[in-house]
């Protein structure tokens, strides 16, 4: 698990999520994404224990690698079930050993909800991360997890009404 937070969202600034965070876990790491460049707010996001902060504008494929490292994605594949396993070197599915490469956007989807197993990805979240914070309608992130959804042989990916998706925790997904 892993958080990537954004200091400039509407209704609560990112810096208080990670305080609360910081409260109840002091382990999951924690990413501050933000085009704020000031110094002093770069340190505080440290002080009350952010483990990365990236600047905007960023390279996704530079938020991944971080991701991959602090959630130590670094592994070679996870094991989604018994008959999936998803290789995050080379972005392929392989669904009963049969392998099934996923576009970009799936694949930085996939990398999120599994970063996140078991905790809901705000809809805002899937945007900022896998649209690199350009604008997408509901209707587009509903139809990328749609496509997913069809590669995936189980049912794991849940919709958190008018909130956002999560990725169950593997005692939870059933074949569906």
């Amino acid at each position: 698990t892993c958080f990537v937070l954004d200091i400039n969202v509407p209704s609560i600034d990112g810096i208080e999520i990670l305080k609360r965070i910081r409260e109840f876990n002091l382990d999951t790491p924690v990413i501050i994404i933000s085009s704020t460049v000031e110094l002093d707010v770069i340190r505080s996001s440290y002080n009350y224990g952010c483990n990365d902060y990236l600047k905007k504008p960023f390279f996704i494929d530079e938020l991944e690698i971080k991701i991959e490292k602090l959630c130590h994605f670094d592994k070679e594949e996870v094991e989604i079930s018994p008959k999936c396993k998803f290789r995050f070197k080379d972005s392929v599915l392989e669904v009963e050993g049969k392998s099934e490469h996923l576009s970009r956007k799936e694949r930085l989807l996939l990398n999120l909800l599994l970063s996140h197993r078991g905790k809901v990805v705000s809809f805002d979240t899937i945007q900022a991360i896998v649209w690199e914070g350009n604008f997408a309608s509901i209707d587009s992130i509903r139809s990328l997890v749609r496509r997913l959804r069809k590669k995936i042989p189980i049912e794991c990916i849940e919709t958190a009404v008018d909130v956002g998706y999560q990725f169950r925790d593997k005692s939870y997904c059933h074949d569906s």
